[in-house]
């Protein structure tokens, strides 16, 4: 099946209409640009102009194309299917998708974006191919971010580790439906809430029957498996000694299909091209992960980086919806003039401009605190507990964000031929997977009790690289006084919020020009902020212009 048009000039877009030619006023298809080039915040966050490593800005270009843009779309389009038999009445529990899927899949792996930290990329870069990855098709994301993740829980049993980690951070995406030690790569999904828990996994029901050393059959159901085409998944089941971590992998030892029976894919709002399923385990294989008992904290190891991709994930669902309202504004003309011309549109294009470079800066500066963490403290730190805060108020802030950058196109951003659509369904999720808003508030809050010294720490460093911006010290002594409160929980999404402001201050302040900086602070920080278009950003509407779309 041919994925995009090769025919007659003029060129189908990824959005299926050719380039205006035909003075109806109608926006040129958004195609063809560099994502990384487009985009000033991007580079300020990587370091500035001239120092953007090459491969990101080809990366830019590469996912910025019309072929790979109509990629996305397809594999939303055709969502994958659950194949629970074969012809002969036997279990497979195969779930197909599109080729649109699998070469997204391809692409991707080849950038390393589901293994690349493991040989020694630095988080902040992985992240950028993330964030650009992400504007383009964020499903498929899914199973790339968890094996990426994977290896942090795997650490608790080196021999898996040892086993499984080559095919993990090999970059020949392999597809097939094969035991793992027959294929060239894998990807590994994750199994953790049941139907009479959710967020509550200590409320699990599912037993796992030691069977011999580290193996272990496990009987069961888990209500939302991710990514449930994976070779292997990281699944939590009640052994003797506790709720447990284990591996399960879709094929057992001797080469047939495990027995974890999927019920149904889970229909969902967004995230089409990517599968969610219902499953249940009968005396399913698996191998145990860490000591009994000790499931919880194995597992917390590798959400720590999904919920760092989670945000970052977000931050590129706004840029992309910015961008698209950017290039729409550029080329429709109301009135007798370019909307980006009318004084009431630029208001609310440069207040969504500085919410996405905020957004931008203060994810990548998360990113960079990992590889930070290695070697000094205080980055390990910030990563820890500056991490649930960021997840929290960048997706939080994501489908409303999205809503905006459509009202910006009108009934263009309504309907389906649109990007736009598409974007808003896919903007709720990364709130809700890996830790609700209100999940990761509370996390906030128990690493804050853990270490009282280090978030206080963290809250003075904030402050100190914001500087003497308006609202800067009133925000960090509100931070500390909601997470010292007799009954903090009623506070935490508040001190969430307000930590993340003051980080995205922070970042700010050391990526972007001092106009962008200011703006934020006192639209964010001095001042609570207000419907996109009604915050005062005029001093800075310019220049935030120009960075959002950094295009000839």
């Amino acid at each position: 099946m041919a994925l995009v048009s090769s025919g007659p000039s003029p060129t189908p877009s990824a959005f299926g209409s050719p380039p205006d030619e035909d003075g109806q006023n109608q926006t040129p298809p958004f195609a063809d640009f560099n994502l990384v080039g487009l985009d000033g915040p991007l580079r300020g966050a990587l370091g500035g102009q001239g120092r953007v490593p090459p491969e990101i800005m080809a990366f830019g270009a590469e996912w910025g194309s019309q072929d790979r843009l109509c990629l996305g779309r397809v594999a939303n389009e055709n969502p994958p299917r659950l194949k629970t038999h074969d012809p002969r009445g036997r279990r497979l529990d195969l779930v197909e998708f599109h080729p649109a899927y699998h070469a997204l899949m391809a692409a991707s792996s080849a950038s390393g974006l589901h293994s690349s930290t493991w040989n020694g990329e630095r988080h902040r870069d992985r992240a950028a191919r993330l964030f650009i990855t992400s504007q383009v098709e964020a499903g498929h994301v899914c199973p790339l971010t968890m094996t990426h993740a994977a290896p942090a829980a795997l650490a608790a049993a080196p021999a898996l580790k040892a086993e499984w980690l080559p095919r993990i951070t090999s970059r020949l995406y392999d597809g097939r439906f094969l035991p793992f030690w027959e294929k060239n790569s894998v990807t590994l999904g994750m199994g953790m809430t049941e139907r009479q828990g959710g967020t509550d996994v200590r409320a699990n029901t599912t037993l796992a029957s030691p069977i011999g050393g580290e193996e272990y059959e496990i009987t069961g159901h888990k209500w939302f498996f991710s990514a449930p085409m994976s070779d292997a998944f990281l699944v939590l089941a009640q052994a003797p000694g506790g709720l447990t971590c284990f591996l399960m992998p879709r094929f057992r030892p001797d080469g047939g299909v495990n027995a974890l029976h999927l019920q149904r894919l889970k229909d969902k709002l967004g995230n089409r091209s990517n599968a969610s399923s219902e499953v249940e385990f009968d005396r399913a294989f698996a191998w145990r992960v860490g000591p009994e008992g000790r499931g919880v904290a194995t597992i917390l190891e590798m959400v720590q980086l999904t919920r760092l991709d989670c945000a970052v994930s977000s931050a590129g669902l706004m840029r992309m919806a910015l961008a698209q309202a950017m290039h729409h504004a550029r080329h429709r003309m109301v009135f007798g003039k370019l909307l980006l011309e009318q004084p009431a549109m630029r208001a609310v294009l440069a207040d969504l401009a500085l919410e996405s470079e905020a957004a931008t800066a203060v994810t990548l500066r998360l990113a960079a605190s990992f590889d930070g963490a290695r070697s000094d403290p205080a980055e390990a730190a910030r990563a820890r507990l500056l991490t649930p805060a960021v997840k929290f108020a960048v997706c939080k802030a994501a489908p409303a964000y999205v809503y905006e950058a459509m009202e910006s196109l009108g009934g263009n951003g309504y309907v389906e031929e649109s990007a736009l659509p598409r974007l808003y369904r896919e903007a709720p999720v990364n709130a809700i997977w890996e830790g609700t808003g209100t999940v990761v508030a509370l996390d906030l809050l128990r690493a804050a009790s853990r270490e009282p010294e280090a978030i206080r720490a963290l809250v003075t460093d904030l402050a100190a690289e914001a500087g003497d911006l308006p609202g800067v010290a009133g925000t960090a002594q509100q931070i500390l006084a909601d997470l010292a409160h007799p009954q903090p929980e009623a506070l935490a999404r508040r001190a969430a919020d307000r930590l993340a402001l003051l980080a995205a201050t922070a970042a700010l302040a050391a990526s972007a020009p001092s106009a962008v900086a200011d703006a934020y602070a006192v639209t964010r920080l001095a001042a609570p902020r207000a419907l996109f278009g009604t915050n005062d950003v005029a001093a800075a509407a310019e220049i935030l212009m120009q960075r959002a779309f950094d295009a000839p």
